[in-house]
């Protein structure tokens, strides 16, 4: 009997195709202004990382001076001073332990047509890479032998590869790197987890470019290479690239990997051992509370999805609201026209249930019309959000998820908005349309 319905809903459809096509528009137009929105918040507030979320940790120690401050005040910097992030690495507590910044390198490559070139790339620790799960094409990350030694090795994305080298197979060839060279020992596969959670301070959450290459920090420390990214310095420093790395200054993202996330606690409590043992030493002075983060709460501590994007979230549906208050409108001047087809119907026998369901039917062959055509306004939308902005490019695609949420919404909008008009129409009295006829 549905299918009955579904096909007698197609045949009305095409009584008034004006009205029709006013109807499937205002839903279409207000189904694709929230699908749109919600596909970019949707990907703003996504969890790059779900099945160890809880498990990755980023450490906030507050190493801002003590002059001024108030106990509760926030911290100067999220980001740890390099000794401390070093110090961290050291400790041997959870599973893995890493540092990053981010860094900027002039590259000579051998390809005479490319000329010298700048490169963004991270220095980082040898966990990095299973800490984080990047997918390897060829080769392999560093060892502690190489931490150690500050060696001369690099791993490139299979971009920055095939930009060098022409192909992803690079694994053994040196790139000169700000003058110095370095072996390739591993290039990538495609990675761009979104949010760039790992490193997000100075660099942006959802920068258009990934990272050119990582190598050892202890490389570029050896050879004295000026990091590129965020620098807090709230304190007076000795000069020089030494005096830089004992300062209070910060730019380091340190992370640890537990087990379990049951092991939370006691990371907590080292955390808290290590910053009242500094605090003795003659740092780490303002005693301040001690942080942990998981992916998700560091994602919410740095706001990286802002009050004004779940604003524009709530005005989309709130748009929508108002495009299914003009669909009722339509819906019950369409379906009062068609008293008395209601009150010969229900004089020949047919229940209020039976005309409930061919009239609700008739909602949904409009909600079902308005979500492909929603899908396709939807799609257009994401493509001029995609031109406007670089960074929005990454998030302005349309998954599964969305297509799926894109149809669900339209048809769920045009039962909505049919419902009153449907349980009007029900309730028309057989005797008094046949009598006006």
């Amino acid at each position: 009997m549905l299918k009955y319905y579904f096909f007698l809903g197609l045949r009305s459809l095409r009584r008034n195709p004006a009205l029709t096509a006013l109807m499937v528009l205002t839903l279409a137009v207000g189904v694709a202004a929230s699908v749109a929105t919600m596909t970019i918040l949707h990907a703003m507030s996504g969890n790059p990382i779900p099945h160890k979320s809880d498990r990755l940790l980023s450490v906030v120690l507050d190493a801002g001076p003590l002059e001024g401050y108030k106990p509760g005040d926030e911290p100067n910097d999220v980001q740890s001073t390099y000794r401390d992030a070093m110090n961290l690495v050291a400790s041997g507590q959870g599973e893995r332990r890493t540092a990053a910044y981010g860094m900027s390198v002039t590259v000579q490559p051998e390809r005479k047509d490319l000329g010298v070139f700048g490169a963004q790339g991270i220095v980082t620790t040898k966990d990095f890479f299973p800490m984080f799960e990047v997918p390897f094409a060829a080769g392999q990350g560093w060892g502690a032998k190489e931490d150690t030694d500050g060696a001369d090795v690099v791993v490139l994305s299979r971009e920055f590869s095939e930009k060098l080298f022409g192909t992803a197979q690079s694994v053994g060839k040196q790139v000169i790197l700000s003058g110095q060279p370095f072996q390739v020992i591993g290039v990538l596969d495609t990675w761009k987890p979104l949010p760039r959670y790992y490193l997000i301070i100075g660099h942006g959450a959802f920068a258009g470019a990934a990272e050119d290459y990582f190598f050892p920090i202890a490389n570029a420390v050896r050879h004295k290479l000026s990091h590129a990214g965020s620098t807090n310095c709230s304190q007076s420093r000795e000069p020089g690239f030494q005096g830089k790395l004992d300062s209070e200054c910060t730019w380091v993202q340190t992370w640890f990997e537990l087990s379990s996330a049951n092991e939370r606690p006691a990371l907590q409590t080292y955390l808290d051992n290590y910053a009242a043992d500094q605090a003795r030493q003659g740092r780490l002075l303002r005693r301040a509370k001690n942080h942990l983060y998981n992916v998700t709460e560091w994602l919410e501590r740095l706001e990286v999805v802002e009050k004004d994007n779940r604003l524009a979230a709530w005005l989309s549906f709130g748009f929508l609201a108002l495009c299914l208050v003009n669909t009722v409108g339509l819906l019950l001047a369409k379906f009062s026209s068609r008293a008395s087809e209601v009150g010969v119907r229900r004089a020949l026998g047919a229940s209020r249930s039976q005309v409930f369901q061919q009239f609700l039917m008739e909602a949904v062959v409009v909600g079902l019309a308005g979500g492909v055509l929603g899908l396709l306004l939807a799609w257009g939308a994401l493509q001029l959000i995609a031109l406007q902005s670089k960074e929005l490019a990454l998030l302005a695609h349309m998954d599964w998820q969305m297509l799926a949420l894109t149809f669900a919404l339209s048809v769920l909008a045009a039962v909505l908005a049919g419902l009153l008009p449907t349980w009007r129409a029900c309730n028309v009295t057989p005797a008094l349309q046949l009598k006006s006829q």
